[in-house]
């Protein structure tokens, strides 16, 4: 069945690029900003140790220490990550249950129309030489082992600039 989900969010990728060209087409919708989509890192900090049940996909212990989580906005780069800052949510993908326990120390964005969070996955275990805490966490849609990792202490953010 095709049409919009709750809060009237789109349901099917035609609607989904439909919007993304009209909020970007100055002379159809030029009184709207444009939607900025990519692919970002969030860097969050857990102070102490915590034993987090991951929705439906398991129970992790995750150690006190830095965290960078790879995500992707193609709907909306801004909201998506406004909605990451919220204290107040619903529990809806996986780093939400981690970002109750711990801070965003930092956030990187990587802005694109094409579809890069693997390879800017690919690109933080690498540069960073890091661990996964979670396997499937946050990589329920794709082939990587997890979309979380467990940063070496000391390690700096810069190393992965846009």
């Amino acid at each position: 069945m095709r049409g919009r989900s709750y809060e009237g969010r789109p349901r099917n990728v035609d609607e989904i690029d439909a919007r993304r060209r009209l909020a970007n087409d100055p002379g159809l919708m030029g009184h709207k900003r444009a939607i900025r989509t990519g692919a970002y890192v969030l860097v969050v900090r857990l102070e102490r140790c915590v034993n987090l049940q991951v929705g439906k996909l398991g129970r992790f212990m995750f150690a006190a220490g830095v965290y960078a989580y790879v995500g992707s906005a193609m709907n909306g780069l801004d909201a998506r990550l406004a909605r990451h800052r919220r204290r107040e949510k619903k529990l809806h993908w996986h780093i939400d249950y981690l970002l109750r326990h711990g801070t965003i120390v930092n956030v990187l964005e990587f802005e694109s129309s094409d579809r890069q969070e693997c390879q800017l996955n690919a690109r933080v275990r690498e540069g960073w030489n890091t661990e996964h805490p979670a396997p499937g966490f946050g990589s329920s849609d794709c082939r990587c082992t997890s979309h979380l990792h467990l940063l070496p202490p000391g390690t700096g953010t810069s190393a992965l600039r846009p």
